[in-house]
């Protein structure tokens, strides 16, 4: 769908994104050529108010923003850039200029054990369970659910925490030795989430999850 933005008020705030991490990096402006060349190019070109001339965000540094996808808010007066940043984004060298953390997800616990089995160390528990092949990885897998179970028996919420992200670390390890990805799963719970609006009001049938 192709975006308008609404440039009658002025310059279009635009907010950069990291895709990988959903953290915030930056705020820049943009003026018709600086948004004309972000779509062309997919690297994000802003307008500096202080130099009053088109900047390729990146261009001293080489840190430039490759864009995965762009959003106007729901007066096209503002712009949502979802980006892989090539290097820190803030000039005082910070992944962001906010001076967020980045949130943790699920896909860093993915992408970590997708490393791990190129890692040889004896000391890697993640390559020793690939190695040993799907009845060792279902077999912790069951036990940590156990685990999550009892705990949750003895109102331990503590412990339901630890059990919880063993099982969640051993559940991620089947996935990759099925070689299934979370956004596989993602996928399918968005198809649901869509089909739940759809039947919003009425009884869902339980066989759907």
């Amino acid at each position: 769908m192709a975006l308008n933005p609404d440039f009658s008020k002025g310059l279009l705030p635009a907010i950069l994104q990291d895709v990988s991490t959903q953290q915030v990096l930056m705020l820049g402006y943009m003026n018709e050529e600086a948004f004309k060349r972000t779509h062309e190019e997919q690297v994000v070109w802003f307008y500096s108010r202080s130099k009053q001339r088109l900047w390729k965000k990146g261009e001293t540094s080489g840190h430039i923003q490759q864009v995965v996808d762009m959003h106007l808010d729901c007066d096209a007066d503002a712009l949502l850039i979802r980006v892989h940043p090539q290097g820190p984004t803030c000039h005082k060298g910070t992944q962001s200029c906010f001076n967020t953390e980045v949130p943790y997800q699920l896909q860093n616990l993915e992408t970590t054990i997708q490393q791990r089995i190129h890692t040889k160390s004896e000391k890697s528990y993640t390559h020793y369970l690939l190695t040993q092949g799907k009845e060792k990885i279902t077999k912790k897998f069951g036990e940590e659910a156990f685990e999550v179970v009892i705990a949750a028996l003895k109102n331990d919420h503590s412990e339901l925490i630890e059990e919880s992200a063993d099982l969640l670390y051993h559940f991620f390890v089947l996935l990759h030795e099925q070689q299934v990805q979370i956004a596989d799963i993602e996928k399918t719970l968005a198809k649901r989430h869509h089909t739940e609006n759809n039947f919003k009001g009425e009884r869902r049938s339980i066989e759907h999850w």
